[in-house]
């Protein structure tokens, strides 16, 4: 294959990713990403060690890029956008995660390059009408914070446009893994209290405030980012998939598991403290969500193959423990 450019190929997903393709033999890889002014443990630079890359450009040069190499690139897989759900500055939003996405996707489909991008399970909000990627319903859901919404108009964007068929927009659900040290308050619960764990040998998690839910039962769909690697692997090598699809396990599982699943990896007993969930949580707070896999497996994924058990604890004794680290 000719050159793959990732944006966001130094991020969470990203790196991951780029560790994937070279699993393959794809080597020709051209990130665009900022890698910040932080060092130690906490620099982002750190996920790229050990990756074969061709170069790496700042993220403003996306475009031109793309533009300059429009013959020799087979493949953008856009995961460069802001994916806080606390981030508040729509203005910022728009350029980052909206045009951005646009541009990218007008261009591809100019040069006839395939394009991946990712969309956002946060585009359901609260799921009042389900977690189901049918183009027919996602025009009525309702995203709850402005992470959400830019997301959302993406894929209804290329919808209203006619442009599924030039792209495939993947909404990743709960996705939790290695090199999401650098994501602040966006980090997984696992690597949020592994630390937390190894200092007091308890977890804390929100008592719940809805009355269908026990504490710690609230439930969601994590996904281990290496099968949502292996998601986005499989529509390279099937590019006529395309359109905008759920990525998560088909399968919700509860916090409680989740704790379960890390005192299990740990070796230790499980302790857990539940605390009351800030006010200002409590009206947007998802209780549930679950992706409904239907149409990616239909189009030919065979689906997520890693439990929650077993992507837990490849994750903390494979990265998080001494001896691990970031590959």
């Amino acid at each position: 294959m000719s050159i793959i450019l990732i944006t966001g190929g130094a991020g969470f997903i990203g790196s991951n990713l780029v560790r994937t393709l070279n699993e393959e033999g794809l080597n020709d890889i051209v990130i665009a990403d900022n890698l910040g002014n932080q060092g130690g443990t906490a620099g982002k630079w750190r996920t790229l060690l050990g990756k074969k890359f061709r170069d790496i450009i700042p993220k403003s040069a996306t475009i031109q890029f793309i533009e300059k190499h429009r013959r020799d690139i087979g493949a953008v897989i856009h995961l460069g956008a802001c994916s806080s759900t606390q981030e508040m500055d729509m203005d910022f939003l728009m350029e980052n995660n909206i045009r951005l996405s646009q541009k990218i996707i007008l261009l591809a489909a100019e040069f006839g390059i395939r394009c991946i991008y990712a969309s956002s399970a946060a585009t359901y909000g609260i799921g009042e009408i389900g977690f189901d990627d049918d183009p027919s319903v996602i025009g009525s859901i309702r995203p709850i914070n402005p992470y959400g919404f830019s997301k959302h108009f993406v894929d209804c964007w290329l919808l209203e446009n006619h442009l599924e068929q030039a792209a495939c927009g993947l909404k990743f659900f709960n996705v939790y893994g290695p090199n999401e040290y650098h994501k602040g308050k966006m980090r997984s619960l696992v690597l949020t209290a592994y630390p937390q764990i190894l200092d007091t040998g308890m977890i804390r998690l929100f008592k719940s405030t809805d009355p269908q839910y026990p504490d710690g039962g609230q439930r969601r769909d994590f996904i281990y980012v290496k099968d949502c690697c292996d998601a986005v692997l499989w529509l390279l090598k099937n590019p006529q998939v395309n359109g905008i699809y759920n990525v998560g396990t088909g399968a919700s599982r509860t916090w409680n598991d989740l704790a379960n699943a890390l005192f299990a990896a740990m070796g230790l007993p499980p302790q857990i403290e539940y605390i009351d969930m800030p006010s200002s949580l409590v009206p947007g707070y998802q209780n549930f969500t679950e992706a409904t896999m239907t149409r990616l497996h239909r189009a030919g994924w065979s689906g997520a193959k890693i439990t929650l058990e077993e992507g837990v604890r490849d994750y903390v004794q494979g990265y998080l423990a001494p001896g691990g680290g970031i590959r």
